[in-house]
């Protein structure tokens, strides 16, 4: 198999090659630059290389750069298929300001802890049909007709006790977040 039969110059065959594109990255790696983005261009250098040593067996090859440069192309249309296919424009880079941590530290644990308790000790001091068709909507997930039809009550009656149980506990947890954040900033204070 004989590729690029442009040059006079030797055949160069399988160790050689490799050798010759070695010798070519810096060519490929400027190939590359004009041609993709300059974070992708070491895995396209890469990519040439690796296909250059599997090749296999090994292609007689007169004109070691035009077959490389073949190479490289072949490789950017492979990655922009991949890229295409993969919808790789949709996607965004992964970093901390996106996808922040969460940090479950000991103190933030016991403040979600508190916060719970005293989330269920508001929604124990609703009337037990109030309490009983919030559960039902909002941890179960039943529709509110559904709910009207299990309770024997109209929609609207459902709508009600949903309405009076979110109000209450809205109530509730905003007057405990402001006693503690009044206690936390007398706290802070000198004495």
């Amino acid at each position: 198999m004989i590729w690029g039969d442009r040059s006079p110059r030797a055949p160069v065959e399988d160790r050689t090659l490799a050798d010759s594109g070695a010798r070519f990255t810096p060519a490929l790696r400027a190939f590359f630059s004009r041609r993709a983005h300059s974070a992708d261009v070491e895995d396209l250098v890469q990519e040439v290389l690796l296909r250059i040593q599997k090749r296999q067996p090994a292609p007689v090859v007169n004109n070691v750069e035009g077959y490389l440069f073949e190479v490289a192309a072949n490789v950017l249309i492979d990655r922009g298929r991949r890229d295409k296919t993969r919808r790789r424009s949709d996607h965004c880079e992964l970093q901390e300001i996106h996808h922040p941590v969460d940090d479950m530290s000991p103190e933030r644990v016991l403040q979600g802890r508190e916060r719970m308790a005293r989330a269920m000790a508001a929604l124990n001091e609703l009337p037990e049909r109030t309490r009983r068709v919030f559960i039902l909507v909002r941890f179960e997930e039943m529709s509110y007709k559904l709910v009207a039809q299990r309770l024997g009550v109209s929609v609207s009656a459902v709508e009600k006790h949903v309405m009076k149980a979110l109000k209450h506990l809205h109530e509730r947890l905003r007057d405990q977040d402001d006693v503690d954040h009044v206690g936390h900033r007398d706290s802070r204070r000198p004495g």
